[in-house]
């Protein structure tokens, strides 16, 4: 496979993850800012769900760092291998991890809509749930195909 084959997906990788450091970085800090000139009695809702944003922005960045890992495998024709097959696994418990945060995060989700009678915040909370759900399922059967094909491989090369 030529080097260079897979530069547009290391490209949408970055993508993907400068507005979430730019985010992090700007935006949170501006909303804490805010609500703290505010001062609203129920700051502490948002300032946990703030908090839960951060710390899901580190299993973030670790998966979006495997899947670059990912790509270069794949250039370097090591795609089917264990080292690929460590990456998916990394992924799938990043993305479980996220989705694991922000379950926690849903009942601070339901104060806030019900304070600011705002109901569709409960179901961005749930699309907050539900999206790294449906990439670790997609990381676990990657995996799971990847492993099948890497004993296929062994069986076929001990053949010959």
């Amino acid at each position: 496979m030529k080097k260079g084959s897979t530069w547009f997906l290391k490209l949408a990788v970055f993508i993907i993850g400068a507005p979430i450091l730019a985010a992090c970085i700007f935006l949170l800090p501006w909303i804490a800012k805010d609500v703290a000139q505010d001062g609203l009695e129920w700051a502490w809702v948002i300032y946990s769900i703030l908090i839960i944003m951060y710390v899901s922005a580190i299993p973030f960045f670790i998966a979006l760092y495997q899947a670059f890992q990912l790509l270069i495998y794949i250039d370097k024709n090591k795609a089917f291998s264990e080292i690929s097959v460590t990456a998916l696994k990394k992924i799938k418990y990043c993305a479980t991890t996220i989705a694991g945060l922000y379950v926690v995060a849903l009942p601070f989700f339901y104060i806030f809509a019900d304070i600011d009678d705002a109901p569709g915040v409960v179901i961005i909370g749930m699309m907050l749930v539900f999206a790294p759900l449906v990439i670790a399922v997609f990381a676990a059967v990657l995996q799971k195909l990847l492993n099948e094909a890497i004993d296929i491989k062994s069986e076929n090369d001990l053949t010959v």
